[in-house]
C-alpha cells in the first residue's frame, strides 16, 4: 500500500476513534486499541489494559461531544506496521454536568498487529504557554 494510502487511513482510524469516544460506542474504541495502551497527558503516565480503559470510558462525569481534528496533521511511518500520527484537536466536552472546550496537540502511535492497526499510545497536550506560564500557580503551604 502506497505510504499517502497508509497515512489516510490512519487519519481515518484516528477520527473513527475519537467518534467512538463521543458515541460512547466502547467496543468501537476497544476494537482500535492495543493492549496495553500508554496515556499520556496533563493526569501524568499510565499503561491501560483493556478492562481498565472500558472502565475509564464508563466514567459518566465526562463526556465527549463534539470534535474537530485541524488540517495540520503529521504522519511519519516508521516502519510499514508503525507510524506515529499528531494533530490539533479542538474538543467540547461536559465535564461534571458543566461545558469544557479544549484546544489541544495530540500525538497517537499505531501498530499494526495481524493486518490491523491498534493505537498503543496516545498522549495530548494542551495548548497554550510551552512554559507553563498562563497555569495556575501551586498554593503554598506556610
Amino acid at each position: 500500500m502506497a505510504q499517502q494510502a497508509v497515512e489516510t487511513e490512519l487519519l481515518e482510524l484516528e477520527k473513527s476513534y475519537w467518534q467512538a469516544l463521543k458515541d460512547h460506542d466502547f467496543d468501537a474504541a476497544l476494537a482500535l486499541t492495543d493492549d496495553p495502551c500508554i496515556v499520556a497527558g496533563a493526569q501524568g503516565v499510565s499503561s491501560i489494559g483493556k478492562d481498565q480503559f472500558r472502565k475509564m470510558m464508563e466514567d459518566e462525569h465526562y463526556s465527549l461531544d463534539n470534535f474537530r481534528i485541524g488540517d495540520e496533521v503529521q504522519v511519519r511511518m516508521l516502519s510499514d506496521d508503525v507510524a506515529i500520527l499528531a494533530y490539533k484537536v479542538h474538543e467540547e466536552l461536559t465535564l461534571d454536568g458543566k461545558p469544557v472546550t479544549v484546544e489541544a496537540a495530540d500525538a497517537s502511535t499505531w501498530v499494526r498487529r495481524d493486518g490491523h492497526w491498534l493505537c498503543t499510545l496516545h498522549s495530548e497536550s494542551i495548548l497554550g504557554d510551552p512554559f507553563g506560564r498562563s497555569a495556575p500557580k501551586p498554593i503554598e503551604a506556610d
